[in-house]
């Protein structure tokens, strides 16, 4: 959570209906954050600008539209994220890339993320972007060669306008029937088949970007096994967050999804492969790329908060709180969102400024989520701190909110549970109850994790690299950075990754 979200008016973080707090819930048991392709999120723009000549005047004092587009992304994504000698191999690779291409003549800047989630989008204008989650799970160049290749061929499709044209299309007809033939039950009908239709259109999308990015890396002299490696990364890091959350990982394709399911995908990436050449012909130029991540931040950027297990830490903006021990949490721009396995529990924290003048017992009921009825307000004291807290009902979810004051700043605690019970209620109070300032040494203890690199030795085992992992779930972790499969093996004298202070 980012101090400049943290700071936003209170009417900018009201929650709507109740359907939306569980529906934070269900994306985050969706797996959501982990997404290898934004592309079809994030508008291409309306094509590509004409070329002009070179002796055409230049208008001085203006902004480009595509540099402003670049900057509101890149902050829409953390910030740019500087790393000289990565940044150079990128762009090195994206040349290569464009030059295998059917648009040769095409040029691309790669820039950095400082975003732990797995992503990469390009842009008409020439703009590439991958976040560092992403370049944290691949583990060779052909790997990211493969995840470039794959994002410029939506571009070089126009995928996203294909797209916006069919949302476009299935959007008039449903507001025809409505409108004109005055026919709800047709339109919900019409509504139905329009979303199955643009499921289906963006998974082949999807597949038809995966092929072209495979023959591209093939000609650029890249392995084309890498694009097949890549994704079962991708895949393991999804059954992981599903086992996290007491869920069973996806099996087969989902086809309402807009992506194919990822085993759909490696399967096709390597049957694509295997049509151009066998294993281990083409460059993956592993060490030069490890090297090149080596000493990367990994996960949470401090500046934004972190997440350490079911705690969460802000040293910039000096509070610390712990969720329930189930919980999973995690960081977005916001807010801090969290869930219990299964996720029949959900949990949002966020911090707004009040409206001046207003109380935290009349603000607490002021509607944070409509449709619900709010209970007695209870007055508490929170490590020094006044707050306010209270029950709420809904339908089926019942809510403890929480409010903390602390100068200008108020902190707010939003958990909810289906089947509450007293036990539940304790854990929750008792997470309201663990928000606190932190002092000055605790906030300078909170360092961030970086990526580092181990040699294996004779007789080292994943277990044994693991031990040096400072992260949870070490052993899995390691495997899945790594891109090692459930009891493989290590190799002695190769590289691989750990995370470290």
């Amino acid at each position: 959570m980012s101090a400049v979200e943290a700071s936003q008016g209170a009417q900018a973080h009201r929650l709507g209906p109740l359907r939306r707090l569980a529906a934070f819930a269900c994306a985050l048991a969706l797996g959501a954050v982990v997404a290898g392709c934004a592309s079809d999120r994030i508008g291409f723009g309306a094509g590509t600008s004409p070329t002009l000549p070179a002796s055409a005047p230049k208008v001085t004092g203006v902004e480009p539209l595509s540099a402003r587009e670049h900057k509101k992304l890149v902050s829409n994504f953390g910030g740019e994220y500087r790393s000289p000698v990565a940044e150079r191999l990128l762009n090195d690779v994206m040349k290569r890339v464009a030059g295998a291409t059917d648009r040769p003549d095409q040029q691309y800047q790669v820039t950095i993320l400082n975003s732990p989630v797995v992503n990469a989008f390009a842009l008409p204008s020439g703009n590439l972007y991958v976040t560092r989650g992403l370049l944290a799970l691949a583990n060779d160049t052909s790997e990211v060669a493969a995840v470039m290749a794959h994002e410029v061929a939506h571009v070089t499709l126009n995928h996203a306008m294909q797209r916006a044209e069919l949302e476009r299309r299935s959007e008039i007809v449903s507001r025809v029937v409505a409108e004109v033939l005055n026919d709800s039950d047709a339109q919900q009908v019409v509504q139905a088949r329009g979303k199955l239709t643009l499921a289906s259109f963006s998974r082949a999308q999807e597949l038809e970007a995966d092929q072209i990015g495979v023959r591209t890396i093939a000609k650029a002299g890249f392995d084309p096994f890498g694009a097949a490696r890549f994704l079962a990364s991708l895949g393991r890091q999804s059954s992981m967050r599903a086992t996290m959350l007491g869920e069973k990982p996806n099996q087969g394709p989902n086809f309402l999804s807009t992506h194919p399911s990822t085993p759909e995908r490696v399967a096709q990436a390597l049957a694509a492969a295997r049509q151009i050449r066998a294993p281990g012909i083409g460059e993956t130029d592993r060490d030069h790329y490890l090297q090149a991540i080596a000493g990367m931040t990994f996960g949470d950027d401090p500046s934004e908060g972190v997440v350490r297990g079911n705690r969460f830490l802000h040293p910039q903006l000096g509070f610390a709180f712990s969720a329930p021990a189930s919980f999973v949490l995690e960081n977005s721009s916001s807010a801090v969102l969290g869930l219990a396995p299964g996720g029949a529990q959900a949990l949002r924290f966020d911090s707004v400024k009040m409206p001046d003048g207003m109380t935290l017992q009349s603000y607490i009921v002021s509607g944070w989520i409509e449709g619900v009825e709010v209970g007695p307000v209870e007055s508490i004291t929170v490590n020094g701190l006044p707050a306010v807290t209270a029950v709420a009902k809904g339908d089926e979810w019942t809510f403890r909110l929480a409010a903390v004051q602390s100068g200008q700043s108020t902190y707010r605690f939003i958990l909810a549970a289906k089947n509450y019970t007293p036990d539940m209620d304790r854990q929750f109070r008792d997470a309201v109850e663990s928000f606190h300032l932190m002092s000055s040494g605790e906030s300078a203890a909170v360092k961030p994790l970086r990526i580092g690199l181990v040699t294996a030795q004779a007789g080292d085992t994943v277990e044994t690299l693991a031990e040096r992992m400072a992260t949870d779930r070490p052993v899995e972790r390691f495997q899945l950075l790594n891109g090692i499969e459930r009891n493989g093996p290590v190799r002695p004298g190769s590289t691989y990754k750990v995370i470290v202070e």
